[in-house]
């Protein structure tokens, strides 16, 4: 949302009679989902499923399927041998939860730069925005991945953002231009680039297969 929208909408809130009693009821609102959002960071552990507080809900995921959990470790294996050799920074993986203004996700993968990294504790269970994050969708999760993900990572300045659909392989890569994201690149095949991870350059067939990934690992180790 613009910074123009946003004005639109509270000029729409000031012209209503009620308006005292609509501020007051969203103040309300948020005053409940603050308190409800410090019971979540009291009740999760590392132990639990994937969870999320979204808006004031908390959301747990389902176990993920086996071609979830291969594109993730396929993917996490490539960009962490090369974020590392390179001491370009850090690959966060599923349950590294980073805490935005009113959200907190748990990425399927993350990425940040050295600068933020290196101050990162042993300890540390919430992180800041990263600098990029990967997503792969599911059928029970695309509306989020595309819908209130999509709009809060770009406020928060996250420069790009990979949604990847495990049923036709296909990987889709967005940057963030001022406050909305672009798409930059929609394939199932061919290199991808990452200007936010620098120098990275990557066959995207060996986030879908092992064995490519495996290649392309040693590839980037050398």
């Amino acid at each position: 949302m613009t910074t123009a929208s946003k004005q639109k909408i509270i000029e729409q809130i000031l012209r209503d009679p009620e308006a005292p009693t609509i501020i007051n009821h969203l103040s309300e609102i948020i005053e409940k989902e603050k308190k409800a959002r410090v019971e979540f960071y009291n009740s999760i552990s590392t132990e639990e499923l994937k969870t999320e507080f979204i808006n004031g809900e908390v959301i747990i995921q389902s176990p993920v399927k086996k071609v979830h959990h291969d594109i993730c470790f396929n993917l996490y294996k490539i960009l962490d041998a090369y974020v590392t050799i390179n001491d370009l920074g850090y690959i966060g993986c599923e349950k590294l939860m980073i805490r935005l203004t009113r959200n907190d996700y748990e990425p399927d993968l993350s990425f940040f730069r050295q600068e933020i990294a290196k101050d990162f504790k042993e300890d540390q269970n919430l992180f800041p925005a990263p600098d990029l994050v990967v997503e792969i969708c599911s059928k029970k999760t695309e509306h989020r991945d595309r819908g209130i993900k999509f709009d809060d990572y770009a406020k928060h300045g996250i420069q790009e953002y990979w949604i990847i659909n495990p049923t036709l392989n296909i990987v889709e890569q967005y940057l963030l231009n001022t406050t909305e994201y672009q798409l930059l690149k929609k394939s199932e095949s061919g290199k991808l680039s990452s200007p936010t991870i620098e120098g990275l350059i990557l066959d995207i067939e060996s986030i879908f297969d092992r064995k490519l990934a495996q290649k392309e690992m040693l590839r980037m180790l050398k």
